[in-house]
């Protein structure tokens, strides 16, 4: 899963969006796996690390625009990801979220459809 990280300067005037990846991570310990695995566990091994290798190439919106219908979908958002409505169940969802960053969240969402 992909998480968001909000971290505010000193004068806790600015907030940055920050994408944690850890494919390497992931795919490290999957080939592991498939080194160790049985015959008949191999093929979801291998389908597992190609889903890790092509969430790790993706762009940083693409990322933001997921984790953003992610939190809607958690908060039980079903609307129109583009509207006011979004903004707010985003950010009801989110407390610390700034209006700023919904909106830069939410415009990658819209700029990277499903």
């Amino acid at each position: 899963m992909t998480e968001i990280k909000h971290l505010k300067d000193l004068t806790g005037r600015r907030e940055f969006a920050l994408v944690v990846r850890d494919a390497d991570l992931v795919s490290a310990t999957l080939r592991q796996a498939l080194a160790e695995a049985a015959p008949g566990e191999r093929p979801g091994l291998e389908r597992a690390l190609e889903i890790v290798a092509d969430t790790g190439t993706a762009d940083e919106g693409r990322l933001c625009a997921q984790w953003y219908r992610d939190r809607l979908a958690a908060a039980g958002f079903t609307g129109d990801i583009g509207s006011v409505s979004a903004l707010k169940a985003l950010r009801q969802s989110e407390r610390g979220l700034s209006l700023l960053t919904a909106v830069r969240l939410q415009k990658a969402a819209v700029a990277h459809p499903e």
